[in-house]
């Protein structure tokens, strides 16, 4: 459910980018010092987001170094060093990556995702006590979106046709959208603009959520998983190409919806720095991963290189 949040590369300013690497970089270096070497590799796009957005608002200037990364050695990399939301994000990055693996071992029984799990769960055990409430409030929506989904796969055609007007894609993805809402905007929270946060962090957590539901239509309906689309939505049931005509209009129009809502936020914030970078990501990054994977073109375009 993670990583679909990145830059329009070919549209941003070489400096915008680099910039934006320092950030990712950043991160990377920041969940190493509160957490360790393993959670590193949970490291996402949308927590660099999270950052940057952050520290956007905030009038301190970026601490840049110089350093040499034991995945690219040869050449000097730089990264923002000592920021305070870049120490938030990692600790949303490994909160969130440790819950999505207890929901792929309930879901899956994966013993890939129960062994990560456990030794993720170790880093955890002493969170920030700044902290303590986003970790209680992310376990608590987490477990309810796990509940409202199990509850809803495990129902036969006969019964989800009984309750479709009782619970819609809306109202499924909403819980994801107020985590999300909330993690972004805990941060500011005696800020006046937290309202705008928070509903910037809503529609980009619905976004996510209905996204990732789309990307993953296919392999779950392969595999028998649950999804959100093809269990709400779906109800006839259609043969899988039928229904991906039927609804990729209407996907369309939730996902192009967010993620306008998205950038009218933006716009209502007092950034300090960093306007085109989250400009990019929300106008014309998020628009680029919908046509791939609403269009369905394969990665022929490489990915980010960091």
């Amino acid at each position: 459910m993670f990583g679909y949040v990145t830059p329009c590369k070919m549209e941003m300013k070489l400096k915008d980018f680099e910039k934006f690497k320092a950030y990712y970089c950043g991160l990377c270096n920041s969940i190493k010092n509160s957490y360790g070497n393993l959670p590193r590799l949970t490291l996402n796009y949308d927590m660099t987001f999270l950052a940057i957005l952050l520290d956007s608002l905030s009038p301190s200037k970026s601490n840049f170094k110089e350093f040499t990364c034991l995945v690219h050695p040869l050449k000097k990399k730089v990264m923002i060093n000592n920021n305070a939301a870049l120490d938030y994000a990692a600790f949303c990055n490994t909160t969130l990556a440790y819950y999505k693996l207890m929901d792929d071992v309930y879901d899956n029984k994966t013993i890939k995702s129960k062994v990560f799990s456990v030794f993720l769960k170790n880093y955890l055990s002493k969170p920030k006590i700044e902290y303590t409430d986003v970790m209680k409030y992310t376990q608590e929506k987490l477990l309810l979106l796990n509940t409202m989904e199990a509850s809803r796969g495990k129902m036969g055609i006969d019964e989800q046709l009984s309750i479709d007007e009782q619970l819609s894609i809306d109202e499924l993805s909403h819980v994801f959208a107020d985590l999300t809402g909330f993690i972004i905007s805990f941060y500011y929270k005696d800020a006046s603009f937290r309202e705008d946060l928070y509903w910037l962090g809503y529609n980009l957590g619905k976004w996510i959520y209905i996204i990732d539901a789309y990307d993953d239509l296919e392999k779950d309906v392969k595999s028998g998983s649950f999804n959100a689309i093809n269990s709400l939505l779906n109800t006839e049931p259609l043969e899988l190409n039928n229904f991906l005509a039927l609804i990729k209009p209407r996907i369309d129009f939730l996902l192009t919806t967010c993620a306008d809502q998205c950038l009218k936020h933006l716009n209502r914030l007092p950034l300090v720095k960093n306007e085109d970078i989250l400009n990019n990501i929300l106008e014309l990054g998020l628009m680029e991963k919908m046509d791939k994977i609403l269009n369905n073109i394969s990665e022929g375009t490489p990915p980010i290189s960091i």
